[in-house]
């Protein structure tokens, strides 16, 4: 285990919390109360959480160019005019589905996005994982619980993804100019022997995986070929997702839910749904903007 220091970054609690993204350019955390309809901005600066209402379930931001932002929506991707906050559909995937959601996202080297739905009551195998290019969107894997952990090695030749309801962590080679997968997957690490269940993930600038280990409590960091380095305890048990922060991304963020608790167990774990600073040096990347 481990000895980090952990802190609380934001004390916004997040009915589920998810899908950080650090803007460098505005030294900016955003990230979402998927269930509450909200996006969350944290200026790092100024130490103020700012809180944003939607029209939509939304679980994951990719950046665009300093006005805009590509929004990961239960409808399909959604243009966020960051100055107004006005959201403009790009192109819909799944909206004549009302009983699913969008979940996991993260944007290859490339510059595609990969992305995940799911049932909102967690249906099993009716979500995928999806590819969007340049205005093009394809379908990679379907039937898939709860898709997570979308993240892809530095050189962008490796993809990672998982399915939380499974509890295994796959890994795809993958095309590095286009992030389209060019083989099967393969299964890197079989959850099942640990507490709770393979979350959000990222991989830094050396291959190693982070993961937030949903149930669990902590941030477990696996090498490329699914060895467990090192776990890291958190101060809430429901952690969804980490993100690389600070001008080097050198600092890792990690958000929360407390979804499915009731009165005793959210006194039992009183930091749900609140996202945490671990004091730990890291040589993480930032995500590349989405290619329109």
């Amino acid at each position: 285990m481990s000895d980090v220091g952990v802190s609380v970054l934001s004390d916004v609690a997040c009915h589920l919390g998810e899908g950080p993204a650090y803007d460098a350019r505005t030294d900016t955390l955003f990230w979402f109360d998927i269930l509450g309809r909200r996006l969350l901005e944290l200026p790092l600066g100024a130490g103020k959480t700012r809180e944003h209402g939607l029209p939509v379930m939304a679980s994951a931001l990719a950046h665009v160019d300093e006005a805009r932002q590509l929004l990961v929506t239960e409808t399909g991707l959604q243009l966020r005019d960051r100055a107004s906050g006005s959201l403009e559909m790009l192109v819909e995937v799944e909206a004549d589905r009302p009983d699913t959601r969008s979940n996991d996202a993260r944007t290859h080297p490339s510059g595609a996005l990969w992305f995940g739905t799911m049932g909102k009551q967690a249906q099993e195998r009716a979500g995928a994982i999806y590819w969007f290019y340049k205005g093009e969107v394809r379908r990679l894997f379907s039937h898939i619980t709860i898709p997570n952990s979308i993240c892809f090695s530095p050189d962008g030749a490796i993809a990672y993804f998982a399915d939380t309801h499974e509890n295994r962590l796959y890994r795809v080679a993958c095309d590095t100019e286009t992030g389209l997968p060019v083989d099967d997957p393969v299964l890197t690490v079989e959850g099942n022997a640990m507490p709770g269940g393979i979350d959000g993930s990222v991989v830094d600038a050396e291959g190693t995986l982070w993961n937030a280990r949903w149930g669990g409590g902590r941030l477990d960091a696996w090498t490329a070929r699914g060895e467990l380095i090192r776990s890291i305890p958190l101060p809430a048990r429901q952690v969804t997702c980490p993100v690389f922060i600070g001008a080097a991304a050198d600092r890792l963020a990690v958000t929360s839910a407390f979804e499915g608790m009731d009165a005793a167990a959210r006194q039992a774990d009183p930091e749900a749904g609140k996202t945490f600073l671990l004091d730990l040096e890291v040589n993480g990347r930032h995500d590349t903007p989405v290619a329109l």
